[in-house]
């Protein structure tokens, strides 16, 4: 592996770091590194590979769709295009006026929400934007206006103004709202900040200020969405209707696509003729693998699997009683286990020392989001290994 990583070291750009793994192939739940080690992907390249690697499914669409037709501008249709939105609409707001963007990516969805609700107050006179703190949106210069983290931020200072960060609390959102709001963006579950979910009555306090005040209210389920939380949507059951909802991620099933969804008639209404556009969003080959994934998703019954599956599969951690365990929180198949010493990025190492692929979504936490296919087998495997791997760990970090 070392002469591949020296290869990516000399051609790519930095950004990311020295990779930790060359990988070569993946299969299901595990993947394979350029030395023949098998890994179980408990991370499903963040939240994006629902259907796990290689599957029969997303692997015939595209190569149906690229026999047929590859790309075409944004001066005409597609049908996989069509198909898709329709289905989108179908998963994320049944029986509302929905509308679909298609783009590439979770930052290209905020970027497309954000000049909606800029737009919105333009033309109606509001200049603020509300976002909750340890917020993360994406790293484009707009969608990175919204991202909370100073480090993330700093460098291409100044961004878009006029974005404050609310404490998530009831209390502070009240406080916060006035007649200069033009929209809000939240995450029903903050995944990248630890997996912190929004405490109960936030998203419906929200949409009664956002009423109150005509503002907009975008939810942000670019991670939450698609059958993670063991709903099809992070908001779905709280009975509200945000004005935008954002996708990407597990849409594609590691395939990039990306869409913002409006939901109500005057978030829909907003984005005229060539006020935004985009080269690649929308691309036949991409939209075909996102139906497959819609559909498999559908047919084998994932969403209730992941609600099923990740209740249990926490309760099995609690269980555990393990004394460096803080908590197990989140929903489906969005998972936090927090440490009680910030180790989360040791302990994500020695997981993969033992084959298991794992992430620190922040200092004490360790965040899980493995495909929506990941069976009570494999997750027990984890369960089982998970006190060995805390044990070297805790030695390794004292």
């Amino acid at each position: 592996m070392s002469n591949w990583s020296s290869r990516y070291e000399e051609s790519m750009l930095g950004v990311f770091g020295t990779p930790m793994l060359v990988l070569a192939r993946g299969e299901g739940v595990f993947v394979w590194d350029v030395d023949g080690k098998r890994y179980m992907d408990l991370l499903g390249g963040i939240a994006v590979n629902a259907l796990g690697h290689a599957h029969p499914a997303v692997h015939a669409a595209i190569e149906k769709q690229a026999r047929t037709l590859i790309h075409a501008s944004n001066f005409f249709a597609t049908m996989p295009q069509i198909e898709l939105g329709e289905k989108i609409r179908e998963v994320v707001a049944p029986g509302q006026p929905a509308k679909v963007f298609l783009a590439n990516s979770g930052t290209e969805a905020n970027e497309a929400a954000l000049k909606i609700v800029k737009a919105h107050g333009k033309a109606s006179g509001k200049s603020r934007i509300l976002v909750l703190e340890r917020a993360f949106h994406g790293r484009t210069l707009g969608a990175l206006s919204l991202t909370y983290k100073e480090a993330y931020r700093e460098p291409f200072a100044p961004l878009i103004p006029g974005i404050e960060w609310i404490t998530p609390t009831v209390e502070a959102l009240e406080a916060a709202f006035d007649e200069n709001v033009a929209g809000i963006f939240v995450e029903p579950i903050q995944g990248e900040a630890g997996v912190l979910e929004v405490p109960a009555g936030f998203l419906e306090r929200t949409r009664e200020l956002c009423d109150e005040y005509g503002a907009l209210m975008v939810v942000d389920e670019v991670q939450t969405g698609i059958g993670r939380t063991g709903k099809w949507m992070g908001h779905h059951g709280r009975g509200i209707v945000p004005d935008v909802v954002t996708l990407a991620k597990a849409l594609g099933g590691g395939v990039p696509i990306g869409a913002a969804v409006t939901l109500t008639e005057v978030a829909g209404g907003i984005l005229t003729p060539g006020m935004h556009g985009t080269t690649f969003g929308g691309n036949p080959v991409a939209a075909a693998a996102a139906i497959a994934v819609l559909d498999e998703i559908t047919s084998k019954n994932l969403v209730s699997h992941a609600a099923t599956l990740g209740a249990q599969w926490m309760e099995n951690i609690r269980a555990l009683n393990h004394p460096h365990i803080k908590a197990v929180r989140g929903q489906g198949l969005l998972i936090g286990i927090e440490l009680d010493q910030p180790l989360a990025a040791k302990a994500l190492k020695v997981a993969l020392q033992e084959g298991f692929i794992v992430n620190a979504a922040n200092p004490s936490t360790i965040r899980l989001a493995p495909p929506l296919i990941i069976t009570a087998e494999q997750a027990g495997e984890f369960t089982d290994a998970l006190w060995g791997i805390l044990a070297k760990t805790y030695e390794e970090g004292e």
